[in-house]
């Protein structure tokens, strides 16, 4: 076996197919955000507009959310110095969780190192060690979501997008004495709609099943005091496990789960990635919570948000661009082909100073390869007239639009 002809050739096929991953040097400017340093290969340095930050409301730089993490840092130090149960538990970290059970209105809430693991380790956890248990998963689901049923070994459904009349047709056929557990998001995050919460809540009362429910691109963004789309649609108390980060709308990093004090102390109690991982920092924890508890008092970042959004969409469509109807914060404008779709990225990046990241596969599906463009409360009425005069001569310059009719 020759091993690195085998990974030389994956990466070749990778960059062949336009989906090979470039990771951009950006030194964020604290205090004028959107605005980053990019440092290219050949070590030149430019200013550009970054177009994809998940930062949603710029409170990474919000000076409160830097007072509380270097106040932490100076009194604590940098780490959190092992695992929450061998030393790695402080007031910080207990304080955040209350927060988040307060924000969602839940008895309890446990913290992990990102959404990410706070997706595996719950769903695996509790469908691996739930009494014969049964996964209903929305085909648009997180990879995160994904890896957690796979790794429970459970036994799985998965239900067409949104589709509450599969999802029943689904449960009809699973005995009723069966553990369930119905696990989907509020918002998804690349093509901005919404789930039907409170009909998928119905479903779960009649069927006698556990309602998961991911909310890391909503929380912060939505409902009262930030507390989400549940929150927003006035299911938050129907929902049995609330998923969210630290490292969008809150600006800072980190993954929480959230429900009844049993749940989550189970979790705790049984999840191997949450019991054997290093804590998060205190610093972080302190900076996290500073930012919920803005974000609680203001609707300000809110409302800036939403009007952004809906500004950038309005001047997309008027280029004639093809960004896709959202009711939500998320604009993705499709392209349709990876390898154009890194073109056009690279050319708003080397000719006028916008960086995007193209979204290929596999986190979207082939043929839908698209831009998530995140306008923030930062972004002006100048950037954006930048942005969408570039998006439109590139596609022009490139023939996007006759080259996927072609291919069609």
């Amino acid at each position: 076996m020759d091993y690195q002809r085998f990974f030389q050739n994956s990466l070749d096929q990778l960059k062949n197919e336009g989906r090979y991953r470039i990771f951009a040097d950006l030194r964020r400017h604290c205090g004028d955000f959107p605005y980053a340093t990019y440092r290219a290969v050949d070590g030149s340095e430019k200013t550009v507009t970054v177009w994809c930050s998940n930062d949603y409301l710029g409170m990474g730089q919000h000076p409160d959310v830097i007072a509380a993490m270097t106040l932490a840092a100076r009194e604590m130090g940098a780490g959190a110095g092992g695992t929450r149960n061998i030393g790695g538990t402080s007031r910080y970290h207990n304080l955040l969780e209350q927060e988040l059970a307060s924000l969602h209105n839940k008895n309890a809430a446990l913290l992990f190192t990102s959404g990410y693991i706070a997706n595996e380790a719950s769903l695996m956890t509790l469908a691996s060690q739930l009494p014969d248990c049964v996964i209903l998963s929305d085909e648009k689901n997180h990879a995160s979501m994904i890896q957690g049923i796979r790794h429970s070994r459970a036994e799985k459904y998965v239900f067409q997008h949104n589709d509450v009349g599969h999802l029943e047709s689904l449960l009809k056929q699973i005995a009723p004495h069966r553990a369930k557990i119905i696990a989907f998001e509020s918002l998804y995050s690349m093509d901005g709609d919404f789930a039907p919460i409170a009909a998928i809540c119905n479903l779960a009362d009649r069927y006698n099943a556990l309602t998961y429910l991911d909310e890391v691109h909503a929380v912060g963004l939505y409902g009262p005091q930030g507390s989400g789309v549940a929150a927003r649609d006035g299911v938050m108390d129907r929902i049995d496990i609330i998923e969210g980060t630290l490292g969008k709308a809150f600006g800072v990093m980190g993954g929480y789960i959230a429900g009844s004090s049993a749940m989550v102390d189970f979790i705790r109690s049984h999840a191997p990635s949450f019991i054997f991982t290093t804590a998060m920092p205190p610093a972080l924890a302190a900076a996290a919570l500073a930012s919920i508890q803005h974000l609680r008092q203001s609707n300000t970042e809110r409302r800036q948000h939403q009007a952004k959004a809906h500004q950038l969409k309005a001047l997309l469509h008027a280029q004639g661009l093809p960004v896709k109807k959202t009711d939500s914060h998320i604009v993705p404008l499709m392209v349709g082909n990876a390898v154009l779709c890194k073109q056009v990225t690279d050319l708003l990046l080397l000719d006028y100073d916008c960086y995007v990241q193209p979204i290929n596969y596999p986190t979207v599906p082939r043929g839908s390869e698209r831009l998530r463009l995140t306008p923030s409360p930062f972004h002006d009425d100048g950037m954006m007239d930048k942005l969408c005069t570039a998006l439109a001569e590139i596609w022009q310059r490139l023939e996007i639009t006759e080259k996927i009719k072609k291919a069609a």
